[in-house]
């Protein structure tokens, strides 16, 4: 078994519930890395390719929403596990790459350590 932390980037333009997430996660065992927008994630997603999970708002500046970046996720890096997560709508996770959950704001911390931790637990499962 290794070592090696698992790293998550948490995608979220609002620069107060980045921090709080980016630290949830990061108390939860993670590397974490942050971005405000769609177009910064696709950069670090592309220039580090050790990313297990990604953690989306929807509504953000740039070119896509949090929707179309899953999308653009699941056909570039398919082994990137997604969350989504939303205070302004409710997303049916059927307009979700396969695999996605959805959380609506306000959600706790715990539920998404939780669910971030099950996501990755049954893709090792799967790998072994």
């Amino acid at each position: 078994m290794s070592n090696r932390k698992l790293v998550a980037l948490v995608v979220e333009d609002n620069l107060v519930i980045l921090m709080g997430a980016v630290d949830s996660v990061a108390v939860a065992g993670f590397e974490v890395l942050g971005a405000g927008s769609a177009d910064e994630a696709i950069r670090i997603l592309e220039g580090r390719p050790d990313i297990h999970l990604v953690f989306t708002d929807v509504g953000m500046p740039g070119t896509m929403d949090g929707i179309k970046l899953a999308h653009y996720i699941r056909d570039r890096w398919p082994a990137v596990k997604l969350i989504v997560t939303s205070g302004k709508i409710s997303v049916d996770e059927s307009h979700l790459p396969v695999g996605a959950r959805f959380f609506s704001k306000p959600y706790t911390e715990s539920a998404i350590v939780e669910a971030m931790m099950g996501m990755l637990s049954e893709a090792n499962g799967a790998d072994a």
